[in-house]
């Protein structure tokens, strides 16, 4: 069962992460499956006129992280611990990317989320990545 819809998820983000404000979106978020969307904007450009892997990279992170956060709740502090990112093929510049985030396992302490990204309108994915979020243990009071 998710903790968030997808406009608790947002106003959620836009309070946690103020300065990624406008570059994301969500598509679909349910027990299955999170998309999430990285706008097309010149910002996210590297010469050669494609989408920049630091771009892609935030893309996967910021999916992973709210593929956990649905899951278990608002714990802020959740933090990637790791990444691992292939970029397979060069998305066209002007064209929004879109990351299909899967939950893989989820733990008392870990989260291991599988991100493939996507061209919008290309059906072959243009970077996979593995991340790890640490969860932050819960405080009894």
């Amino acid at each position: 069962m998710l903790k968030f819809t997808i406009p608790q998820m947002e106003r959620f983000l836009e309070q946690v992460f103020p300065q990624v404000a406008g570059q994301f979106s969500i598509d679909q978020m349910d027990a299955a499956l999170l998309v999430m969307r990285l706008h097309h904007d010149e910002r996210h450009l590297r010469p050669g006129g494609t989408v920049s892997g630091p771009a892609m990279f935030a893309l996967a992170d910021v999916a992973a992280y709210v593929a956990t956060m649905a899951r278990i709740g608002p714990e802020a502090l959740t933090v990637t611990t790791h990444c691992s990112i292939d970029f397979m093929r060069k998305p066209a510049a002007g064209v929004d990317i879109l990351a299909h985030a899967r939950v893989l396992k989820l733990g008392r302490t870990l989260s291991v989320t599988d991100v493939l990204l996507h061209a919008e309108g290309a059906t072959d994915p243009v970077a996979h990545a593995s991340l790890t979020y640490a969860i932050p243990p819960k405080r009894i009071t």
